[in-house]
């Protein structure tokens, strides 16, 4: 039925559907392959939006991880697994934003060849990550984390090689430190968005620490009326 996906059952059913969970090994591979490469050409330009996207790679890889692990176990398993990996994406946008006021302190602006030409590579990298995760962005928590990293993940990349422009084109530090500012902020938007959901998600699944006393007496009337 189209929409099922938007409740709880049918977002646990598709979790462990052999699709996602095949879509999530490539994702990891992925993101893991492009942390290496915008590492080590960060270090090579001088980009801090360059090593925001390294650090984001990092992160998605890891939060892949924790969501393949999840899969087999229950949907409070995966909520608080969830909550994880908000906790991280929220913890990596507050660690960019000291990094870059940092940056910002040296003032040394960054090589912008590097970073335009790896910036297209992992936009190229992150938007197969996308398409191949698009179908899953209305499950659970962990799904919807899935899905907001691959998203931040490609809006990212666009902003890296709208920084190379930008200190290309003034010979000035300011774009890169500009969007390393922005990625810290789609971190801390996104991960506080996981962490809300997750936590919603755990409340529903919590039964009632005791029931109204006219209830109980409700149903051992009911008992009563039944019996021989």
């Amino acid at each position: 039925m189209t929409g099922c996906c938007g409740d709880q059952a049918c977002g646990a059913m598709n979790a462990v559907s052999p699709r996602f969970r095949q879509a999530l090994w490539v994702a990891l591979l992925i993101n893991a392959l492009m942390f290496v490469v915008e590492i080590v050409a960060s270090m090579k330009a001088g980009s801090m939006s360059l090593f925001a996207d390294a650090l984001d790679f990092a992160s998605d890889a890891a939060n892949y991880g924790i969501s393949l692990a999840a899969l087999a176990m229950g949907l409070a398993w995966r909520a608080r697994a969830a909550w994880v990996k908000g906790a991280s994406m929220f913890a990596f946008g507050l660690f960019i934003i000291a990094r870059t006021a940092w940056a910002a302190y040296q003032g040394q602006p960054p090589e912008p060849f590097t970073m335009g030409a790896v910036a297209l590579l992992a936009l190229l990298a992150n938007g197969g990550v996308a398409l191949m995760l698009y179908a899953f962005r209305d499950g659970d928590a962990n799904m919807r984390s899935v899905w907001l990293c691959s998203r931040n993940d490609a809006i990212g990349n666009v902003a890296v090689m709208l920084a190379a422009a930008g200190v290309f084109g003034t010979g000035q530090g300011w774009p890169d430190l500009a969007v390393a500012a922005v990625l810290a902020g789609l971190a801390l938007s996104a991960g506080w968005s996981v962490m809300r959901q997750a936590t919603r998600e755990l409340a529903s699944l919590r039964p009632p620490r005791f029931a109204a006393p006219e209830l109980v007496t409700l149903a051992i009337d009911s008992e009563i009326r039944r019996r021989p």
